[in-house]
């Protein structure tokens, strides 16, 4: 006898789930039950679903499926940062990473497994891309940081930020659709404001995020104010020229009112003199912005170098006497291949 497929039941909408319900001789208002078990309480047993009665459990184990994402392996690192790897219920490895501070909790979480960008200065770029996460494992990278952040250091997740494995802007909806669950009332009632997406910039998407009138944050990956420089390490401004960039982040902002966040590696002989600092300021003079200057973490593929402290402070000084608000970021986790760039799960 050939076996039923079994249904993901997290990929159902509310209303969705009510016309299984329905369909299967259950009053609807058991699925309103079983979504709260899902997306407010974040469980992935059904017999765990304490309010249904053994029969309707048993119903729905032969139904449908929780393809929920479990903690393969984590490491913790000196600055108390804590790297994850997570398996996904197809035998895939994704990273995300724990980020505390005295201030914050900060969640790092991937979107795709692998990437397809080739960025010559991060691990993940010289990874195959598998496939795009769904929006649950997504949501479930975020549930197991935040039972992370609670069990290690007393505290809640604070912020998050999608600026691990992958480019947010090529899983668009179901990076979308985490947001939206982590963000509703009916889901972890987390504040958009406290989430950040972080893009190597894909013009027509940051249209489209401005059409969609997104709520969250957005960061882009710049780390050249010139188009020859970024073709050479970020492959994709062949297709998305910083003309082309500064055209659809002033759409976004004109549709959504919210600054931009330009993260910048100063690299050492690259992209680290005053003059590159000008072409940023020019850049920067499109919309409301602010600049964070991260810190470069060296990866065994790429021969990239870290620019000198003098020359950073040169760098963000520039900025600064520009009127440009400007931080510079110190990298955690380094030790344990945890920081920004460095994401990429070993084989």
């Amino acid at each position: 006898m050939q076996q039923v497929q079994k249904k993901d039941i997290r990929s159902l909408s509310p209303e969705q789930l009510k016309q299984e319900f329905i369909a299967m001789g259950e009053p609807a208002f058991r699925a309103k039950q079983v979504y709260e078990w899902l997306w407010v309480k974040s469980c992935t047993d059904f017999d765990e679903m304490s309010n249904l009665s053994k029969p309707l459990r048993e119903k729905l184990k032969e139904q449908f499926t929780i393809n929920y994402v479990v903690v393969n392996q984590s490491q913790f690192s000196s600055d108390k940062t804590i790297k994850s790897t997570f398996r996904l219920y197809d035998g895939n490895i994704i990273e995300g990473v724990l980020i505390p501070a005295t201030d914050r909790m900060t969640a790092c979480v991937s979107s795709q497994v692998g990437c397809s960008l080739t960025c010559k200065f991060c691990a993940t770029g010289y990874m195959e891309r598998k496939r795009n996460l769904n929006a649950d494992e997504i949501y479930d990278q975020v549930v197991l940081i935040d039972k992370q952040a609670k069990d290690n250091y007393n505290a809640p997740l604070t912020n998050i930020v999608y600026m691990g494995m992958g480019e947010p802007l090529l899983n668009y909806a179901n990076v979308l659709k985490s947001i939206e669950r982590i963000t509703a009332p009916d889901g972890l009632n987390m504040a958009a404001k406290r989430i950040t997406v972080s893009t190597a910039g894909i013009a027509k998407m940051i249209k489209k995020l401005g059409d969609d009138a997104v709520r969250f944050n957005l960061a882009l990956s710049l780390h050249a104010a010139n188009d020859e420089k970024r073709n050479t390490i970020m492959p994709i401004n062949e297709q998305n020229s910083l003309k082309a960039l500064a055209e659809a982040l002033k759409y976004f902002y004109s549709k959504t009112k919210n600054p931009v966040t330009y993260e910048y590696i100063v690299f050492n002989d690259f992209n680290d003199n005053i003059d590159d600092a000008e072409e940023l300021v020019r850049f920067c003079r499109h919309i409301p912005c602010k600049v964070n200057i991260i810190e470069y973490n060296p990866i065994s593929f790429a021969d990239f170098e870290n620019a000198g402290v003098d020359k950073i402070e040169a760098f963000a000084a520039h900025l600064r006497k520009n009127g440009i608000n400007t931080n510079i970021r110190r990298s955690r986790g380094k030790d344990i291949d945890a920081a920004c760039g460095q994401l990429a799960v070993k084989s």
